[in-house]
C-alpha cells in the first residue's frame, strides 16, 4: 500500500485528461444515441436501428467477451493482421457515423446542395457522403501508417459512440442484470485469472500490440518509407495517454508508459447513461415544462450518473495508485453510476417506471384510457 501523499498523481495531466475525455465519450455516447432514435423516428427508417437487448442476450455479452479475451490471449499472434483488418474497418464506419451529423448540421446551416452521386446497397449516396468516407478511410489509413496514440483514441472514441448508439438497454431491469454480470467478469479477470491461466489476462490481452498488414505488405515489396511505417499497432480498444503529457511523469516510470482505459469502462457505463437520458427526454416531453420538471424533482437523472461515472472513475485511479496494481474500472463504476439512479428513482416514486421500462408504461396508460 502507497502513502495516501502519492494520490496527487492524480492532478498529473495524463490522469486529468483521462477523466475528463473519458467523462466527455460517455456523455458523447448518450447524446448521440438520443439523437439517433430520434432520427429512426422521425425518418421512419429502422432498416438501421438499434438493438435493444433482452435479458438473455445481457446475460450472454459476458460469456461471448470471456470467450474473445482467452482467443485473443492465445491466440492474438496468430490472427493479429485479421484483427487489424477488421479493426479498421469497423473503425471507418464508426467514424462516418459519428462525423455524419455535423456534415448534416454545415449542409443545413449554409444551405448547401448535396446531389445523389450513386445508389448502394438499394440507399442513395449523397457526394457529402462520399466525402465523408473519404475523410473516415483517410483517418484510418493515417493511424495503420504512423500507429499514433491520438488517431488511436480518435478512433477508439467513435467505435464507443457507435457502438452505445447501436446496442441500447430497454429499461433498469436489464442494466442492472447486464451491469452486475459484467461487474463479476471484470473482478474475474482481472484479479483471479492468473491463478488460472499463469497470467492477468485481462491486462495481457489489453497491453499486447498487433502487427501492422500494412508494415509487412510494404517489407515484403521492400517499398521506400518503409522507416515511417509503425511495425506494431495499439488496438483502438482503449484510450490512451502517456504518462509524459505535457511534461508531467509519476516518478520512476517510463516516458513511454502510457495510461489507459478500456473501451468497455466507457460504453457500458455510456449505456446506462443513454438509458437516463432518454428517461429523462421523455419525461421533459411529457411534462412540456423543462423548467417546473428541473425544479419540482431536482436535477435530471443523466447528471446524477455522469457525476457518479466521474467519481467512479477517480476512484479507480486512486485505487491503482495506492495498490500499484491494475485495477476493474466497472468494480467502482457500477455502484457509483447504478447506485444513485436506483436510490433517487426509489425517493422519486420512479423506480417502477425505470425498471419496466416505456414499453409496459405505454401499455398501462393505453389500457387506463380504454377503461
Amino acid at each position: 500500500m502507497e502513502p495516501l501523499w502519492k494520490l496527487a498523481y492524480l492532478l498529473e495531466p495524463a490522469s486529468i485528461a483521462l477523466v475528463v475525455t473519458a467523462v466527455l465519450v460517455a456523455f458523447a455516447s448518450a447524446q448521440r444515441a438520443l439523437t439517433y432514435g430520434k432520427e429512426m423516428e422521425r425518418n421512419r427508417d429502422f432498416s438501421e436501428a438499434s438493438v435493444t437487448l433482452d435479458k438473455s442476450q445481457a446475460l450472454m455479452i459476458p460469456l461471448a467477451s470471456s470467450c474473445s479475451l482467452l482467443l485473443m490471449f492465445y491466440l492474438f499472434s496468430s490472427v493479429s493482421h485479421l484483427v487489424t483488418a477488421f479493426t479498421a474497418i469497423a473503425s471507418a464506419a464508426s467514424l462516418f457515423f459519428c462525423l455524419s451529423p455535423y456534415a448534416l448540421y454545415l449542409k443545413t446551416q449554409f444551405g448547401l446542395v448535396d446531389p445523389f452521386i450513386s445508389r448502394c446497397c438499394s440507399r442513395s449516396f449523397t457526394k457529402t457522403q462520399g466525402l465523408l468516407v473519404l475523410v473516415s478511410v483517410g483517418i484510418v489509413i493515417a493511424w495503420l501508417i504512423s500507429g499514433h496514440w491520438l488517431l488511436n483514441n480518435v478512433l477508439g472514441i467513435s467505435i464507443c459512440i457507435a457502438f452505445v448508439s447501436h446496442v441500447r438497454l430497454p429499461n433498469i431491469k436489464v442494466c442492472v442484470l447486464l451491469l452486475v454480470c459484467l461487474f463479476v467478469y471484470d473482478i474475474f479477470w482481472v484479479f483471479f485469472s492468473e491463478m488460472f491461466f499463469g497470467a492477468n489476462v485481462m491486462v495481457s490481452v489489453a497491453t499486447q500490440q498487433a502487427s501492422n498488414p500494412v508494415h509487412t505488405v510494404a517489407d515484403s515489396l521492400s517499398l521506400p518509407g518503409l522507416q515511417l511505417i509503425a511495425k506494431k499497432l495499439e488496438m483502438p480498444v482503449k484510450i490512451v495517454f502517456p504518462r509524459n503529457l505535457m511534461g508531467g511523469i509519476v516518478p520512476g516510470s517510463s516516458a513511454m508508459e502510457f495510461m489507459m482505459l478500456g473501451l468497455g469502462d466507457m460504453a457500458i457505463p455510456g449505456m446506462l447513461l443513454a438509458l437516463v437520458l432518454c428517461f429523462d427526454h421523455r419525461k421533459t416531453r411529457d411534462s412540456g415544462n423543462l423548467v417546473e420538471t428541473n425544479t419540482a424533482k431536482g436535477p435530471k437523472y443523466i447528471w446524477c450518473a455522469l457525476s457518479g461515472y466521474a467519481i467512479g472513475l477517480i476512484s479507480a485511479l486512486a485505487a491503482g495508485i495506492l495498490t500499484r496494481s491494475p485495477q476493474p474500472a466497472l468494480l467502482y463504476l457500477v455502484p457509483s453510476t447504478l447506485g444513485p439512479i436506483i436510490f433517487i428513482s426509489w425517493i422519486r416514486r420512479e423506480l417502477v417506471e425505470l425498471w419496466d421500462g416505456p414499453g409496459l408504461i405505454a401499455s398501462e396508460k393505453a389500457r387506463l384510457v380504454e377503461v
